[in-house]
């Protein structure tokens, strides 16, 4: 008798990384006008403040105006840039990674789950749903400053899992950060490091997860 033939297993559930997979910020480009183009005086400025973590707290949801306001006092020397963030803070997404897009429109289209979890102020995301008609393309949006949780924290993970109502090992996390991709591997994830949008393309296609044009 012949063995019964297995069903294919379903395609994944897409959780996307926004900003440096869908969207290109760069706050290295907005303040280098106040530095007059001096890339040593830009990194120092970026060290001193400690910038990255500095950032994660309004991802976390902290105040931008309280947290800018603090900065400020403390280093009173770069209260130009700083306001400037603030004020101005949209300038510092380029736009997005068009390749990228196009790819989501595909999975979009062929009917793939699609899911967002990104680091991002909730004071500053809506910002960008108002921008881009993509991010109405995804079944859900997790916003770290939205939920007071913070890539690679695994809390995050567990939280995204439980609002999306998916175990993690039904979803592919895409993210261009080792740290964030390593974080959902401890989680059974399945993943793939982003570093360009022709290697995501061909890294779906090898893994027969492209949708056909």
């Amino acid at each position: 008798m012949p063995k019964p033939t297995l069903p294919a297993a379903s395609p994944p559930a897409f959780v996307f990384d926004l900003g440096g997979v869908l969207l290109e910020w760069n706050p290295r480009r907005f303040f280098r006008p106040f530095f007059d183009g001096d890339p040593a005086a830009l990194e120092t400025f970026l060290t001193e403040i400690d910038f990255p973590n500095w950032n994660a707290q309004l991802d976390r949801g902290r105040p931008i105006a309280e947290a800018v306001a603090e900065l400020s006092c403390r280093f009173p020397h770069y209260a130009a840039p700083l306001q400037a963030y603030h004020l101005r803070w949209a300038e510092t997404v380029l736009g997005p990674i068009q390749p990228v897009v196009e790819l989501l429109a595909r999975l979009k289209q062929a009917g793939r789950p699609l899911f967002a979890l990104s680091n991002w102020s909730a004071e500053t995301f809506p910002l960008m749903r108002a921008r881009y008609d993509f991010l109405a393309w995804f079944d859900r949006l997790v916003i770290s400053g939205e939920i007071g949780l913070i890539k690679p924290e695994e809390d995050a993970f567990r939280l995204f899992l439980e609002l999306i109502g998916r175990r993690a090992d039904e979803c592919l996390f895409i993210d261009d950060s080792e740290a964030n991709i390593a974080a959902a591997c401890r989680l059974g994830f399945q993943t793939l490091r982003f570093l360009s949008p022709e290697q995501l393309t061909a890294e779906l296609a090898a893994r027969g997860l492209l949708p056909p044009l």
